[in-house]
């Protein structure tokens, strides 16, 4: 399955399920992105590491660690 590390500056995706366990999960679902939300990526760090996104209309950013935690559905 796609993780949101895999979508490309430009696209977006809905989160369908989070991998993380204990406070990382928790650490995600507080920034938001439950299952169902729609993502946008928005940029890319240039060595790839924090990536913003576009969440239930306000920015945010991610470590690329916390973004392969993301599973998503185009």
């Amino acid at each position: 399955m796609k993780t949101l590390r895999d979508i490309p500056v430009g696209g977006t995706a809905v989160v369908s399920r989070l991998l993380g366990t204990g406070p990382v999960k928790r650490r995600i679902l507080d920034m938001g992105l439950t299952r169902g939300t729609p993502v946008s990526v928005r940029k890319v760090a240039p060595l790839g590491d924090p990536i913003e996104l576009t969440v239930r209309g306000y920015e945010l950013s991610i470590r690329k660690a916390d973004a392969e935690l993301i599973e998503v559905e185009d």
